[in-house]
């Protein structure tokens, strides 16, 4: 599934662990605290979990929100825009 995760955090601890937190799950930063990409419902399960031990949840906000391919390729871009071919159906690894 593609995924947006966006967020508004206060701590910058906590903001930058989130954007570590995001790039590991495979997401593409798309703006300074806005990541787009491919996700399984596991790992998206997991990174929800783990954001949410970071967030102070009366004062931060995280949205993640599930898009489809076409719902994607139908989307508008202006100005400079992030590039649609970064999200894929390839399988992304991560070699430590």
């Amino acid at each position: 599934m593609i995924i947006w995760v966006l967020y508004d955090i206060e701590d910058d601890k906590a903001r930058t662990t989130i954007a570590k937190l995001c790039k590991q799950a495979g997401l593409y930063r798309v703006q300074n605290s806005c990541f787009l990409g491919e996700i399984d419902s596991n790992r998206k399960d997991t990174l929800s979990l783990q954001i949410e031990e970071l967030i102070n949840e009366d004062k931060d906000k995280v949205y993640i929100f599930n898009m489809n391919k076409t719902e994607l390729q139908q989307c508008q871009l202006l100005g400079q825009a992030f590039d649609k071919k970064l999200i894929s159906d390839e399988v992304k690894m991560l070699f430590l």
